[in-house]
């Protein structure tokens, strides 16, 4: 739970009692005249106990598995800011975004929190968030050069930076290597044309029952990532309009509907297969796009005949010049606007993102550093599944700065799975998302409208 009206009242007669005990005077005289001096001689010492309580205490709200082991960091930074204690509350991701918004609008937020990369936007928008800029600035601990560009600009909004990256999530290419050699691919996966190259021959190896890639349907990750690195911005007028049927994002539209169109991917998505793994292991399909969650879900769940079987790639760029663009995604730390403890909230923020303990957090969860000091006292630049995770951080891009961008996203897996699957053209699937986004940013023109008008 956030700081409700409970702990409000609580922390405001708290506040009242040492005003009563520190402002003796007359009260004092009343209470002896009734002969009870010797209960206020006992409740004296506890009130000014209360007094002294640290002042710093810091809720803070993390997701998921990242809730379950951070409290086990708390002790340590306890022991190191004896004047702060911390409280952690656990949210299931599920929940989280709603759980946020519910709690900033009912005046309940935490003073520190965790939220994922594409909400910045969002909460920046609402005015919830504290801007951390100069505090950055002035921290010995936290260093804007010890980042991975692309996922520190997604905190970045505007003029101020809004959060701290904790750990990172991009996507990649998991593939079956074994496959892949046997297909006869010798091209490597570094273009466009050399990836849909493997494709074709790992199918034409595979037969009509099994495919070269999985791709989920309502997942909008995979052509957003292609349209990217074609040069698309999603969005024109700054943010005011959908820009899904401009060139850029058609040509790589057409490319992801390709993969489904030619038999490369099954048309049900995911919904053909029974379990990732095993049939990634069975040879269903070889090629797979997912994020850094899937590192030790694959170590631990591929045969131990295949452990060697499997490995990763950065996204293939469209003319093979490097790797290609991918979203820049993952958790940062924040500090609502409301805290009354901030200092002590950066305290803890600084602590959480330090190196050692972005080292520690992965070891826990498995969660990629944010901090590329931590992924080399992890070692993680030798580990052959993660090196592919260390290029791809260097190229990635943030989405759209908009506080609409998760209503656009889900549009997108939309109307890509309607196009998928023949229910729309793939030209009325884009005429349609870009209505429907206009529509989704009326407000937002209607805003910026009224802003630029008041500066005239």
């Amino acid at each position: 739970m956030g700081v409700g009206w409970g702990d409000e009242y609580r922390t405001r007669s708290l506040s009242e009692s040492c005003t009563t005990v520190l402002n003796l005077g007359a009260p004092v005289a009343a209470l002896r005249k009734r002969n009870f001096s010797l209960l206020f001689l006992v409740a004296m010492p506890l009130a000014l106990g209360a007094c002294r309580a640290p002042a710093g205490e810091v809720e803070f709200w993390a997701m998921g598995l990242e809730g379950e082991v951070v409290a086990r960091m708390v002790p340590e930074f306890e022991r190191l800011h004896p004047d702060v204690h911390v409280r952690v509350q656990q949210i299931p991701w599920s929940a989280a975004h709603e759980k946020l918004l519910t709690a900033y609008v009912g005046e309940a937020t935490p003073c520190a929190f965790q939220l994922g990369n594409t909400w910045v936007p969002e909460f920046a928008a609402l005015d919830a968030l504290d801007p951390l800029e100069v505090r950055i600035r002035d921290s010995e601990l936290v260093r804007p050069d010890d980042y991975f560009a692309g996922i520190y600009d997604t905190n970045v909004v505007g003029a101020h930076t809004f959060g701290v990256p904790w750990y990172v999530d991009t996507r990649l290419l998991f593939y079956r290597s074994d496959l892949l050699a046997q297909s006869g691919a010798t091209s490597g996966l570094g273009s466009w044309e050399s990836w849909l190259d493997a494709m074709q021959r790992i199918k034409r190896e595979a037969g009509p029952s099994r495919y070269a890639i999985l791709l989920p349907l309502t997942e909008w990750q995979t052509p957003v990532v292609l349209a990217l690195q074609l040069g698309a911005d999603l969005l024109r007028d700054g943010g005011r309009y959908g820009d899904f049927q401009s060139d850029a994002f058609r040509r790589a539209f057409d490319f992801y509907l390709g993969l489904f169109r030619d038999g490369l991917a099954p048309r049900r998505g995911d919904a053909a297969v029974g379990n990732v793994y095993q049939d990634f292991a069975a040879g269903f399909f070889a090629f797979y796009v997912t994020g850094p969650w899937n590192l030790s879900e694959f170590e631990k769940r591929m045969p131990p005949a295949l452990g060697d079987a499997w490995a990763t790639a950065p996204m293939p760029a469209p003319s093979g010049d490097g790797p290609g663009d991918s979203v820049a995604g993952g958790s940062s730390l924040a500090i609502f606007r409301r805290c009354a403890h901030k200092d002590a909230a950066w305290r803890w923020i600084e602590y959480l993102t330090a190196a050692e303990q972005q080292v520690q957090l992965y070891r826990l969860t498995g969660d990629l550093p944010s901090r590329p000091t931590a992924w080399k006292e992890a070692d993680l630049v030798r580990n052959p599944h993660a090196v592919a995770f260390w290029e791809q951080l260097q190229h990635v891009r943030s989405t759209p700065k908009v506080p609409e961008w998760e209503r656009i996203a889900g549009k997108i897996g939309q109307y890509a799975e309607a196009a998928i699957r023949g229910d729309i053209t793939p030209h009325a699937a884009l005429v349609s998302l870009d209505d429907d986004v206009d529509e989704i940013l009326a407000k937002r023109r209607w805003m910026l409208a009224r802003a630029e008008a008041g500066q005239k």
